[in-house]
């Protein structure tokens, strides 16, 4: 959606390794915010995205306006339902079906043979995953690595709205996920309960963060578990508000 930084960059920069032409799109979607959300106030700034993209020689970038993607009486969504009913769809109800349906179209528009996400928003990974074996896209989801401050932040362009006292309360989501990742990874720790209640309680250390979720999900499926098994991954997820800036995060783990 613009206000582009490293970690969006990093997206463009694994299609240039894997793929002839690569096309960036840059559009802030309109439905996937609920009326109560910061569409208004979203960080834009398009010059400056193109000129990000066209140092890192990107073939094309592709800026429709709202009337292009949503003309006069436009009227067809696409929902996928069962895994957007919970975490992020439940605390955001209306917006997955936004994702969904921009998603939809600029494939049609662009035609890609491959697509690149980052795993920072790993629910919305797994439901425009879900939507393309579904309707039988011929497209494969590529999945990128987080992309992270030298601290340990997440990059999100949302990161421009926290105050430098917020933005050090923030770093208390990464080590959370990663005291998670230690009980799991390293102390064998198989009931995720345990795992989550621990982490609960780090976070409610700090008394400035808000938290929405913690949870620990099949990374196959998105679905919450109530056993860790050798052999699988998982993610391990939450989403809080530091200040007025909702953020959200994850880890990916695995027992062997």
């Amino acid at each position: 959606m613009g206000a582009l930084h490293a970690g969006h960059l990093s997206l463009a920069n694994q299609s240039k390794a894997e793929c002839d032409i690569t096309i960036v799109s840059i559009f802030v979607n309109p439905t996937q915010f609920a009326p109560d959300e910061d569409l208004e106030k979203y960080p834009r700034d398009l010059e400056k995205d193109k000129k990000l993209l066209s140092n890192e020689n990107v073939d094309y970038v592709f800026f429709p306006d709202k009337d292009q993607i949503y003309p006069y009486n436009f009227q067809t969504y696409v929902n996928v339902e069962e895994i957007t009913k919970t975490l992020e769809g439940a605390f955001r109800p209306t917006h997955f079906r936004g994702v969904t349906t921009v998603v939809n179209i600029l494939f049609n528009c662009v035609m890609p043979d491959f697509a690149y996400f980052g795993q920072k928003d790993a629910q919305q990974v797994a439901v425009v995953k879900q939507m393309v074996s579904d309707l039988k896209m011929p497209i494969k989801i590529v999945v990128c690595p987080i992309i992270r401050e030298d601290d340990g932040l997440a990059m999100s362009s949302r990161n421009i709205y926290l105050s430098s006292e917020e933005r050090e309360k923030a770093l208390t989501l990464h080590k959370t996920l990663l005291y998670g990742r230690k009980f799991i990874e390293e102390d064998k720790e198989m009931n995720p309960q345990i795992v989550l209640d621990n982490m609960k309680v780090t976070l409610g250390e700090e008394k400035s963060i808000k938290l929405e979720y913690v949870a620990i999900v099949n990374a196959c499926g998105f679905r919450e578990v109530d056993l860790i098994e050798e052999g699988n991954e998982y993610y391990i997820l939450i989403a809080a508000r530091v200040g007025k800036t909702r953020l959200i995060d994850n880890e990916l783990v695995r027992i062997d």
